[in-house]
């Protein structure tokens, strides 16, 4: 680009050509075709494949196939295309770049470059994107200026052709001043004064003569920025970036990213984001810092701290409940144990429910422990504990006694009659005490068992122990139990209480013997055998077999001979407090 060349530097010129000339990437002539190649403007830089070719329009010798073709030229929009190149043929390309980029203000220093003057000069970077020019652009200041001017900085500059680098360091360049580097002799450099440098611009990005350019280089800029510098975890902000001059941007946590733009985030942990721009002008990093709120909170509460139990036998008659409040906010997982999983905030009903079965007091706690998790490892933990008090009770007992019926009553033609006031009034009591207990043991049931003494056929004793059986089963009924809740057993005869048992009877009851029922065991071990046991099942609790002996009637129930039927109906109708008449008439054995 000088006006004047000396004619050595014209043959070195023409050996240069002939070099450029020859095969590039070639891997035999007869697979090689070729490419040729108009820029705009002249001064632009041809890149095949990523490596650095030479500047201006040129003819290319390429291996057959399918090559990427670089066009650049700082101060341009960079044009990139993919050529298919065929064996013996020649491919023809017209690439026109596209001025763009604002004038660039100084003050600037300038780097002057010597020797390889077709290499590619890239700054801070060592790909095509990276390129400000060729050598021959930058490497004299004598007569025509060509300068490759920048800003205050340190910049590392790498000469590259063909592939090859032909020399990388970095050069430290001040307002003011030139910084010489020999390409030829390693890189030695040596500073000159450069003072037109500290009042310069705004200048073209791009400026060339016959014999001068000018190329200043932008500086990069970056900013960054967030929506919220807070959030809560699990929410999102948004970061926003712009970065001018700058040919590789990237975020970190995000990777590569365009020029500018936009991008929702949503952070476990404080993050701190740092966009770093890169450009031929430098590198700039802008960073922001995200914090993130990684802690839940949470709430547990009972409406009321202690509720009440209270059971008799099988029934509940007293069940309080409490309400179980919980509430959380910035979690993603909400437990309430021993319910499990849960919403945010919700409610839940609690009751007693004792685990004891057993009768005694209750005094017991409960404690609910709710926990509140995030994806950013926050944790909150609560506890409420409900207090149950009272009491598990045994249903109320059941008082039977057994029942004695008269010589041969209830006789098949009367059946209704037999059952005498005291027996009444003893059944009347179980009958009582049952309904009581039936409400809060609701499957018990009442078995009962007529007997028979051993006088007399078996048969006749069967029927009987039945009509008896069946006597105190109608008469339970009339004082309200259901039907259905007694059960009837007859045996006659079998299962007899022996003397020896019933003397036993006698030695442990609180009533005094009357003379005549000592003074005729016989007789009495007979009156003992005419009875009705009741049971209360499922539990087996029997009557007791204790005999009436202080009772008005007792005397119509103890004798031995069958009473006559007015004498047993008047037993029947006397009330507690009468007496029975000693002297009664007799019929049958």
């Amino acid at each position: 680009m000088k006006s004047k060349i000396p004619l050595g530097s014209l043959f070195a010129a023409a050996a240069l050509l002939a070099l450029a000339a020859a095969p590039a990437f070639a891997q035999s002539e007869t697979a090689n075709g070729k490419l040729k190649i108009h820029v705009s403007p002249k001064q632009a830089y041809v890149f095949v494949d990523g490596k650095a070719i030479r500047d201006g329009s040129q003819t290319i010798e390429l291996a057959a196939g399918s090559h990427t073709v670089g066009v650049d030229n700082y101060g341009y929009t960079p044009q990139s295309k993919d050529v298919q190149i065929t064996a013996g043929k020649t491919a023809d390309l017209d690439v026109t770049l596209q001025a763009s980029g604002d004038k660039v203000n100084g003050p600037f220093g300038d780097i002057e470059l010597k020797g390889h003057p077709r290499a590619a000069v890239l700054l801070n970077g060592t790909t095509p994107a990276f390129f400000v020019g060729h050598v021959d652009e930058f490497d004299n200041n004598f007569l025509w200026h060509q300068w490759l001017l920048v800003k205050p900085g340190t910049y590392q500059v790498t000469a590259t052709q063909k592939g090859e680098t032909i020399w990388s360091g970095p050069v430290t360049v001040k307002a003011g001043e030139r910084v010489i580097v020999d390409l030829n002799h390693n890189g030695a450099m040596k500073t000159r004064d450069f003072k037109r440098g500290l009042n310069m611009g705004p200048e073209p990005r791009f400026e060339a003569g016959v014999a001068s350019a000018m190329v200043p280089i932008a500086p990069v800029t970056a900013q960054l920025s967030a929506q919220s510098n807070q959030v809560t975890c699990g929410a999102s902000t948004e970061l926003n970036w712009k970065s001018t001059d700058a040919v590789e941007d990237s975020i970190s946590n995000l990777g590569n990213v365009a020029a500018s733009g936009q991008q929702s985030v949503s952070p476990t942990h404080p993050t701190t984001y740092e966009l770093t721009a890169k450009g031929p002008g430098g590198t700039v990093t802008q960073s922001v810092n995200v914090n993130v709120n990684g802690q839940p909170t949470a709430t547990l509460a009972l409406s009321q701290p202690e509720i009440r139990y209270h059971k008799v036998g099988d029934k509940v008659v007293q069940d309080d409940s409490a309400t179980l409040n919980w509430s959380a906010s910035n979690a993603t997982q909400v437990t309430v144990q021993p319910f499990g999983n849960v919403t945010e905030s919700g409610s839940r009903n609690v009751e007693a429910a004792p685990n004891q079965t057993s009768s005694g007091a209750i005094n017991r706690e409960v404690t609910y422990t709710m926990t509140a998790s995030n994806a950013c490892g926050g944790t909150a933990t609560r506890t409420a504990t409900l207090h149950i008090v009272g009491t598990i009770d045994p249903a109320p007992p059941v008082t039977l006694a057994s029942l004695f019926y008269p010589t041969a009553y209830p006789e098949r033609q009367h059946p209704k009659v037999g059952l005498v006031s005291s027996q009444e009034s003893t059944l009347a009591k179980a009958a009582a005490t049952f309904k009581n207990n039936e409400q809060y043991d609701p499957d018990n049931k009442l078995m009962v068992v007529g007997h028979a003494d051993i006088r007399g056929p078996k048969k006749y004793n069967q029927q009987l122990s039945e009509r008896r059986a069946e006597a105190a089963k109608n008469y339970l009924i009339s004082q309200g139990i259901s039907a259905d809740k007694i059960e009837t057993k007859s045996l006659g005869v079998d299962d007899q209480l022996t003397q020896q048992q019933v003397a036993d009877l006698q030695s442990k009851d609180s009533q005094a013997q009357p003379k005549w029922m000592m003074n005729k065991k016989k007789a009495t071990w007979l009156a003992y055998n005419r009875r009705v046991d009741v049971i209360l099942e499922p539990s087996g609790q029997e009557s007791t077999q204790a005999y009436p002996n202080d009772a008005p009637d007792a005397r119509v129930l103890w004798q031995r001979p069958v009473p006559n039927l007015k004498a047993v109906e008047s037993a029947s109708k006397q009330q507690a407090s009468g007496s029975e008449n000693a002297e009664l008439n007799h019929s049958g054995n």
